[in-house]
């Protein structure tokens, strides 16, 4: 796998430097590099709807959600900030994908609803993304899936 231009920059540095366990460098870099390639062609899949990943997730959640969600609830949910929230809100109404409505039980409260147009775009954008992260693992048999994943989460808990 080729490494990002500032991890190998990295790597050629622990390299010289003699530093312990340069393998294992060498594999967070790789994963690091893999990770923003998957970042970088999920923004390019998501571009033309003009979506980003955070309005993405708010259309994800707002689907499975008919009767809408409450702003701070979709904050919570998407792990984001209120304000993070507002913002993605702001240009997802802009392109009129959701409509920000009165709650029928408190008139205060708000609820985010998708609009009809936001429906047809997320069901075609879900189906779109669906296979292309289906598609990322397709080399794997399921073995090496469930070996993946072992590895994957035994490396987490170094983290927490």
């Amino acid at each position: 796998m080729q490494l990002a231009q500032k991890y190998q920059a990295l790597l050629d540095e622990a390299q010289r430097r003699q530093l312990p366990d340069v393998d294992g460098i060498r594999l967070c870099f790789q994963a690091l590099s893999l990770a923003a390639a998957i970042d970088r062609d999920c923004a390019a899949l998501l571009a033309p709807h003009g979506l980003s990943e955070g309005r993405f997730v708010l259309l994800f959640l707002l689907d499975a959600a008919p009767d809408g969600l409450a702003p701070a609830v979709l904050a919570q949910q998407a792990g984001v900030s209120r304000a993070t929230v507002t913002g993605l809100l702001d240009g997802l109404e802009r392109e009129a994908l959701v409509a920000r409505q009165a709650d029928a039980s408190d008139r205060r409260a708000l609820r985010i609803c998708l609009t009809p147009r936001g429906r047809q775009v997320a069901q075609a954008v879900f189906a779109q993304h669906g296979h292309w992260i289906a598609s990322l693992f397709g080399a794997l048999d399921a073995a090496e899936r469930t070996q993946l994943a072992r590895l994957l989460d035994k490396v987490a808990t170094r983290l927490e």
